[in-house]
């Protein structure tokens, strides 16, 4: 069980994790724009080309809860390899307007909260929906009415009560334009769902939603870790550079290579994330690229702020 279960405390390692893509093997993107990691159902191989890239944490591969052969597996080839998994994923729109479609999607939301209380895992993590049915999680124009809050607080409730995890926690990614949007909105959530079965999921560049944060982004990873810091699960990685024209545009890249071009070090602030995050003793996930290297990328330049703050990796 220690390599599915989280560490908390300055001094431990961080464990740093991505998608894999396996050799020879096309990207196939999910449903939530994740890359590789459901490729395959070996999880020795997949948990052996983790510790090759160096990565010390892993998205959980597919699996349903109750599979006791399926999980025992996973269980182990990660177990054996030395890497965390730091996250079950569960993305489906909780709040699509499709009554049925939302009936299912908060019945595998469940069964992923099951997987991951089965496995040991601490966290399981969604996004709260959108009203906007066609989209996982894309913006409506109601997605941050009180309405939409009231949804999200119920389904939450509805999820966690039905499985009493003991290990793993439910948790709600943030998001720009949806509930929660920064560590206020965070706070309002925890207080209105009211379990201690809920817990936090910190992705940062998901709540860099205006010049204001970009430009403040220091002080806006400090607030948010201050106010969940003790609640947090895991932790998303990935960059912002500014694409200038005429409207705000912020396009995802990997750790190190955002900001405003010409401009060093105008991205996210990793020496105030990293610092964060280790304190905090979660995982720092990458998410969302297409190759390999481009995660490497990402990896290389988290290891090197990671080493000048004597945090281990």
């Amino acid at each position: 069980m220690a390599a599915v279960s989280g560490l908390r405390g300055a001094t431990a390692r961080m464990p740093l994790g991505a998608n894999v893509i396996l050799p020879g093997v096309a990207a196939v993107s999910t449903i939530a724009g994740q890359a590789g990691y459901r490729e395959t159902d070996d999880p020795t191989l997949l948990a052996q080309e983790h510790k090759r890239l160096g990565y010390t944490s892993a998205f959980c591969p597919d699996a349903n809860p109750g599979d006791s052969g399926r999980v025992n597996a996973i269980r182990k080839a990660f177990s054996d390899a030395g890497v965390l998994i730091a996250e079950v994923g569960a993305w489906r729109n909780m709040m699509t307007p499709d009554a049925a479609a939302r009936k299912a999607n908060i019945e595998y939301v469940t069964r992923q909260l099951e997987l991951a209380d089965e496995l040991g895992v601490k966290c399981c993590v969604d996004i709260a929906g959108s009203f906007d049915g066609s989209t996982l999680s894309g913006p409506h124009p109601k997605n941050l009415s009180k309405e939409f809050f009231d949804g999200t607080v119920e389904n939450c409730r509805k999820i966690v009560d039905a499985v009493k995890p003991k290990i793993a926690k439910f948790s709600i990614e943030m998001k720009a334009w949806d509930v929660p949007n920064g560590p206020d909105s965070y706070l309002e959530l925890i207080r209105a769902i009211d379990r201690t079965t809920f817990g936090v999921h910190i992705d940062i560049c998901n709540i860099v939603n205006s010049p204001e944060r970009f430009y403040n982004n220091t002080a806006l990873i400090r607030e948010t870790f201050q106010k969940l810091g003790s609640r947090v699960l895991s932790c998303h990685a990935k960059d912002l550079k500014w694409v200038p024209q005429v409207n705000v545009n912020f396009q995802e890249v990997p750790a190190g290579q955002g900001g405003v071009p010409g401009q060093p070090g105008t991205g996210i602030d990793y020496h105030a994330y990293i610092a964060e995050v280790s304190k905090a003793g979660v995982p720092l996930m990458q998410e969302h690229w297409n190759t390999n290297e481009e995660f490497q990328l990402g990896a290389k330049y988290i290891r090197q702020v990671a080493a000048e703050l004597g945090v281990p990796v």
